[in-house]
């Protein structure tokens, strides 16, 4: 058999390290491959650095103390909120079946493995980083830009501040949001990355993005969060920002680093334009597809109700 789909054959794993064992050979490869990764580690160094000296500027004031805290909370767990609480994370969380099956359903034939694949690792990903530290960096104590405590959920209280809900679920409902904001971002990357870029660009948006930003409106003390009050930032304003449940921190966030993956990465590997006489690409299921957007829908009375944290609101 000859033609184009005889010549597409993906080259084995050994063929891949024998072609990079003879890229590595050419000193231009070597060159290359140098200035890529210290331009990499420069550009962190540089954001971690930035974080760093504009956080001692600004909003060292705000939390000079070295040690843990106050705890504001009681330690008393109210039940019914709780179990509101962990009623709203299932439903969140079960809105990844959706994103699966949406995305599964709309993308070509080919990349259904990838999608699957991606969408269950992007998830183990985000639940082991946000315990990590993407809770602790959006949630707890620190300064306007970023939290300092509760790594790995350590010297966490009882209860989350003055909510009433224990630790572990308001934990759980916000891993939930977490994947929701990095799942948006994975269907823009559909056909543009391969499976190494989704867990690179899962690991930035659920380990620092997304609980970086995240603290700055939802944090105990974000520079947004407390905007307009006495002694923060635009005090004459007199009102804070709002964001009831996440249309700016989940999924503004997770459409912005879309767009910019997207205008970065170009389009989608064999999409051809109406230009060039080709034609808009097709879903290869829209019985999947549409099955998942009703999950989502059904998801979504848990993301939005449940964002009161209380039964009684």
């Amino acid at each position: 058999m000859s033609g184009p789909k005889a010549n597409s054959r993906k080259p084995s794993l050994s063929e891949k390290f024998a072609r990079l064992r003879t890229r590595l050979k050419d000193s231009e490869w070597r060159r290359y491959g140098a200035l890529l990764l210290v331009g990499k580690a420069l550009g962190m160094v540089i954001v971690l650095l930035t974080i760093t000296v504009i956080s001692g500027l600004f909003f060292a004031h705000v939390h000079a103390q070295t040690g843990a805290p106050e705890v504001k909370g009681a330690d008393v767990v109210n039940p019914v909120n709780t179990a509101w609480t962990l009623i709203a994370a299932f439903l969140v969380f079960g809105m990844q079946v959706g994103f699966t099956m949406l995305e599964a359903g709309f993308c070509r034939s080919r990349e259904t493995v990838n999608v699957l694949m991606e969408c269950v690792v992007d998830t183990c990903l985000c639940g082991l980083l946000f315990y990590a530290f993407g809770f602790a960096f959006m949630f707890s104590h620190g300064n306007g830009l970023i939290g300092f405590h509760w790594f790995f959920l350590q010297s966490a209280p009882a209860t989350y501040e003055t909510t009433g809900i224990a630790f572990l679920a308001v934990w759980l409902f916000q891993f939930a949001f977490a994947d929701t904001c990095s799942t948006i971002t994975s269907g823009a990357m559909i056909g543009r990355t391969g499976f190494v870029g989704d867990l690179l660009y899962s690991v930035a948006v659920s380990g620092f993005i997304y609980p970086i930003i995240g603290h700055w409106a939802w944090g105990p003390d974000g520079w947004l969060a407390t905007m307009g009050s006495d002694g923060h930032f635009y005090a004459s304003l007199g009102t804070g920002f709002h964001d009831f449940a996440g249309s700016t921190v989940v999924h503004t966030i997770g459409g912005f680093i879309a767009l910019a993956g997207a205008i970065v990465l170009g389009p989608r590997l064999g999409r051809k334009f109406k230009r060039d006489g080709g034609a808009p690409m097709l879903p290869h299921d829209l019985t999947i597809a549409v099955s998942g957007g009703l999950i989502l829908w059904f998801g979504w009375y848990g993301f939005n109700p449940g964002s009161t944290l209380s039964a009684m609101d």
